[in-house]
C-alpha cells in the first residue's frame, strides 16, 4: 500500500470518499474501515484519528449524502421557480419529487445507505445533516426542503391549512415509495425519460388529494421521525 501524508481534513474527506465508492460496489455493508483505510493509502490507525470504528464513518457518510440531497433539491427548486411557473403552484413540490426519485434511481446504494432500515436510531434518514468538523454552512435536510414548499404552497393558496399537519409525511410517503419500487425492480419504466413524468404525477395526485380530502374531527395522525423529533427539541431550547 502506496502511503499518503494529508492536510488536515483532507483524510477525513478522502476516508468519506472511499467510502461512498465501497458502498457503491458492495453496498453499506460490505467493506470495512481498514478497506477503506488502503484506498485512501494509509494506515487504519490513522483512519481512527478521524472515525473510532466503521460505524462512525458510515453516519458521518449518511449525513454527507443527505446533505448533499438537500442541497440538490433545494437547488432545483430554485432553477423551477421563475416567472414561467405561472399559476402551478404545485410545480415546485414536482421538482422535489421527480429530483428525490431520479437521485435514488440513479444511485441506488447510495440511496439506500441513506435511507435504509439499518440506520442508527436518530441518524437514519430523518436524522441531522450537521457535521461539527465542517466550517462550511450546514447544508438543508431533505426533509426541510420538502416541509417549507409545503408552507410555501398553502400561503400560496394551493393547499388548505388544515391538510397541512402530517402533509410531509404523506407526501415523502408517495415519493419514497415510488423510488423503492423502480430501485428494487418491483416497478419498472421502459422510457429511463418517464421517471421523472412518473414522479410528477405521484406529486401531483398525491396534492390533489390533499387538497380535497376531508379532515376528520379528531385530525389525522402526526408521524415523527428521528430529524422532526430532534427539530422541534430545538425549537424547544430556543
Amino acid at each position: 500500500m502506496a502511503r499518503r501524508n494529508y492536510h488536515h481534513g483532507e483524510l477525513r474527506a478522502a476516508l468519506l470518499d472511499a467510502a461512498e465508492a465501497l458502498v457503491r460496489e458492495r453496498g453499506a455493508d460490505g467493506w470495512s474501515l481498514r478497506e477503506a483505510s488502503a484506498r485512501v493509502g494509509v494506515s487504519s490507525s490513522a483512519a481512527y484519528h478521524h472515525f473510532a470504528s466503521r460505524d462512525a464513518l458510515v453516519r458521518a457518510l449518511r449525513r454527507r449524502v443527505l446533505g448533499e440531497l438537500g442541497e440538490r433539491l433545494s437547488q432545483e427548486v430554485g432553477r423551477t421557480a421563475g416567472p414561467e411557473a405561472g399559476a402551478d403552484h404545485q410545480r415546485r413540490l414536482v421538482a422535489v419529487g421527480r429530483t428525490y426519485v431520479q437521485w435514488a434511481v440513479d444511485d441506488p446504494s447510495v440511496a439506500r445507505l441513506a435511507f435504509g432500515a439499518g440506520a442508527p436510531a436518530g441518524d437514519e434518514a430523518s436524522g441531522s445533516t450537521s457535521d461539527s468538523t465542517s466550517d462550511a454552512a450546514t447544508p438543508p435536510h431533505p426533509h426541510d426542503v420538502l416541509d417549507a414548499e409545503l408552507d410555501r404552497l398553502v400561503e400560496v393558496g394551493g393547499l388548505p391549512a388544515a391538510a397541512r399537519p402530517g402533509a410531509d409525511f404523506v407526501v415523502w410517503a408517495a415519493v419514497h415509495g415510488l423510488a423503492t419500487l423502480l430501485v428494487d425492480g418491483l416497478a419498472r419504466l421502459d422510457d429511463p425519460r418517464a421517471v421523472a413524468r412518473e414522479a410528477e404525477r405521484v406529486v401531483r395526485a398525491v396534492l390533489t388529494g390533499l387538497t380535497h380530502e376531508a379532515v376528520p374531527s379528531r385530525g389525522w395522525p402526526t408521524p415523527h421521525s428521528a430529524h422532526t423529533a430532534r427539530r422541534t427539541e430545538r425549537g424547544a431550547d430556543k
